[in-house]
């Protein structure tokens, strides 16, 4: 299971899982992906995604953010990661993201922001994963 949706009150919750923390950021973009839209986009069109942070929630929380930063400013629809690099110890990702124009969709839920609510990176025994809230 890459990711899972999980109950709340007025927002959208997830959680991503990996065998690593690349994949765990991967599978996070991806469950925010299904939150904008929760079928299949073209992947017409091709970003690079440069961000950092201070520390494992900040550079997913930054992450993200750079999702949202491109769907308000470039009617950007994301629909794949590619090539993602993760740097842990600079806590940094240089990736491409691929998508469509989101004039070509009826989304499914228009997401306000990422938050830091209930929001956590972690590995617990061997397993990778993050929490996210998003308000819709």
């Amino acid at each position: 299971m890459k990711f899972k949706f999980l109950p709340h009150t007025a927002d959208i919750k997830f959680q991503a899982f990996g065998k690593n923390f690349k994949e765990v950021f991967e599978n996070s973009a991806l469950a925010l992906f299904k939150i904008f839209y929760d079928r299949k986009v073209k992947e017409k069109k091709l970003f690079k995604i440069k961000v950092k942070g201070n520390d494992f929630e900040s550079l997913l929380y930054n992450f993200l953010e750079e999702f949202l930063v491109l769907f308000d400013s470039k009617n950007f629809l994301p629909s794949k990661i590619k090539n993602l690099r993760l740097n842990e110890k600079k806590f940094k990702i240089n990736t491409e993201v691929l998508g469509d124009d989101s004039k070509n969709y009826k989304l499914s839920e228009y997401v306000k922001a990422i938050t830091y609510n209930e929001m956590f990176v972690k590995k617990i025994k061997n397993k990778f994963i993050s929490q996210v809230v998003v308000d819709v």
